[in-house]
């Protein structure tokens, strides 16, 4: 049985990079370490409580997949001693790793793509940076306003570097930038000094490029778990640093560092320090489809037009109008007309449009039962994807498609939506989140422990210790690995 065990931390050595203060990691060290929950607005502390109510929904909703059932069988166990220690994989019935719970946890919450996002120059998904944020703080008890004070740090990071240059153009995959935001909850969770936590992004920043290719061509369980990987490393470089290894500075500025090698060079503007509107995690959308972010309101267009079409087979044609962003990610490659998993069927623009048109709706079975379905991929093969100017100009600040079909009988139809349900202009209520979650996890709860699951949700920031949340989640309610 392997077990960790807690020793007082041997701070690691001062670097003349770190102590001059003038890197970057040492400026986010600084900021992070410095916010404190008094200073995150209202506003800020709600959507990270809905944050998390939707981020246990994904985990539930994604529990029984099989990479997260494959990241529980190979999960080490580990040891709860008097100094702190394990931690916990929803679901399993002894505590592991802290790192390797932010995996398991993680690939849970990704797996649907039914998780949050935002939209920049580099997608996101930053939600991602949750599962590391509860791992850190289980290990020593930390307060509900700890966690939501890490939460909101770590989606201002990410989102702030999404901001600030795109991974994409440069062939690397967003989960790169969750590296940094995951390393500066995990740090402020474990009770990092500034000198460590720089030392923690240096060694998780230096480790954590990762390609594009997770998301290219026909797409593979690891485009669920790339950022749950990049979360793991996270939680692992804060432990080092904390237990004294010291990373390689500068990791942005180096002669071989982020900057030259990975995203060119940028300036990280405007991280949110105070109780005002300006805190990202506020910008961030809350998906009402099990579906890639830039489908979601090509979606719910042709689930409207669905209903004026009396029978699916007077379909002559359907055309796609999207951004340029939609038509790269999700709206072409040959894969996209024919996809042979669940990966790339709810990263296909194609597939997505033709399932709502058909059936007036998507679901999850949408992309496990349908993929051999005759008259959908029929269907499929009806639908063009286009980019339009027009739409593309409103990108990222509004996620517009249009959908135009022909009718066999002559007839024309189209719709256009440009703020998709979810998006922070027309965002879901507290009622549709909550009901998210319950949809999610009735295989998990009764109703009676629904409801109490999220009365203590909606208070977290009352929570004394992070366990007592997790409690919640695993009483009576083991599952086999």
């Amino acid at each position: 049985m392997g077990w960790i065990e807690f020793q007082p931390p041997c701070r690691p050595a001062k670097t003349e990079e770190v102590m001059s203060g003038k890197t970057l990691a040492e400026r986010i060290a600084a900021w992070g370490l410095d916010l404190k929950f008094k200073d995150i607005s209202n506003d800020a502390v709600h959507e990270a409580k809905r944050r998390v109510i939707d981020s246990f929904a994904c985990l539930l909703g994604g529990h029984n997949s099989p990479p997260a059932h494959a990241a529980r069988t190979v999960a080490p166990q580990s040891m709860v001693t008097e100094r702190g220690g394990g931690a916990t994989i929803i679901g399993v019935d002894h505590p592991t790793t802290p790192d390797f719970a932010a995996f398991a946890n993680g690939i849970m919450v990704r797996y649907l793509d039914y998780n949050d996002t935002y939209l920049s120059k580099e997608p996101a998904h930053p939600s991602d940076n949750i599962p590391a944020a509860i791992a850190a703080s289980e290990v020593i008890g930390r307060s509900g306003e700890d966690l939501i004070t890490a939460i909101v740090a770590a989606y201002e990071l990410q989102c702030a570097l999404c901001d600030a240059a795109s991974l994409r153009a440069r062939g690397w995959d967003h989960v790169t930038y969750g590296a940094f935001s995951a390393t500066i909850a995990a740090s402020m969770l474990l009770g990092l000094s500034k000198d460590e936590t720089a030392h923690a992004l240096n060694i998780a920043g230096t480790a954590s490029p990762a390609l594009r290719q997770t998301r290219a061509g026909e797409l593979s369980m690891w485009k669920g778990c790339a950022f749950a990987n990049a979360a793991r490393n996270a939680v692992f470089a804060a432990l080092l640093a904390r237990g004294g290894i010291t990373g390689p500075a500068p990791v942005f500025e180096g002669e071989f560092g982020f900057f030259n090698l990975v995203s060119g060079p940028f300036e990280l503007k405007d991280l949110a320090s105070k109780k005002d509107d300006r805190y990202r995690i506020t910008k961030t959308y809350i998906k009402y489809y099990p579906a890639e972010y830039h489908s979601q309101s090509a979606i719910g267009a042709a689930i409207e037009l669905s209903r004026e079409i009396e029978d699916a087979s007077d379909i002559e044609s359907v055309t796609v109008k999207t951004f340029r962003a939609g038509y790269e990610i999700i709206g072409s490659g040959k894969e996209r007309w024919r996809p042979k998993t669940r990966e790339t069927a709810d990263h296909s623009l194609p597939f997505c449009v033709a399932a709502a048109l058909l059936d007036g709706n998507i679901n999850l079975s949408t992309f496990t039962d349908r993929l051999n379905d005759e008259k959908l991929l029929g269907l499929v093969d009806k639908v063009k994807v286009e980019v339009d100017g027009d739409l593309d100009r409103l990108y990222p600040e509004a996620i517009p498609n249009r959908i135009e079909v022909r009718l066999k009988s002559g007839g024309y139809l189209t719709k256009e939506i440009i703020y998709p349900k979810g998006h922070p202009r027309n965002p879901l209520t507290d009622v549709e989140v909550e009901e998210k979650f319950r949809n999610l996890g009735q295989w998990y709860f009764t109703n009676k422990e629904t409801d109490s699951v999220l009365e203590f949700l909606w208070r977290l920031e009352e929570m004394k210790d992070t366990r007592e949340m997790l409690r919640l989640f695993a009483k009576g309610r083991r599952v086999a690995r």
